[in-house]
């Protein structure tokens, strides 16, 4: 009975992927515009930010979009097909679960922010509201 779910659920994201992500596609919103050294700033601190996911998972989806709101150059790590990530993502956040932010600090130190709503919450934090 396991397998017949599993396989059922396989099934529903093959069909549904291709759709969700060609969704994703047309209905991107515009990145915020900062001035040049704002924008350099912004990018600067980005750089020690990590998200794990996998690309048609509807919460993922709703961070990128985020991101792509908020104009963040955030590297992207696909944690369904890359083992090398998702290995990392086990052992550094505790679970295999996205999205997940990576959060690097100066020091080195590593934070791991599970749940779409706690990542755009920090996000928006950091990096400023973005008037709608």
């Amino acid at each position: 009975m396991r397998w017949f779910f599993r396989m059922f659920f396989r099934t529903v994201r093959l069909i549904l992927g291709p759709f969700m992500l060609l969704w994703e596609k047309l209905t991107t919103p515009r990145g915020v515009v900062r001035p040049e050294a704002e924008q350099q700033r912004v990018e600067a601190e980005a750089r020690g930010l990590a998200l794990y996911q996998f690309r048609t998972c509807p919460f993922c989806l709703k961070v990128r979009r985020e991101l792509r709101r908020l104009s963040l150059p955030v590297e992207l790590r696909d944690a369904q097909h890359d083992p090398t990530h998702r290995r990392a993502l086990g052992e550094g956040g505790g679970q295999v679960k996205v999205p997940c932010l990576r959060i690097t600090d100066a020091q080195g130190r590593d934070t791991w922010v599970y749940e779409s709503d706690a990542i755009i919450d920090y996000l928006h934090q950091r990096f400023g509201q973005v008037a709608e």
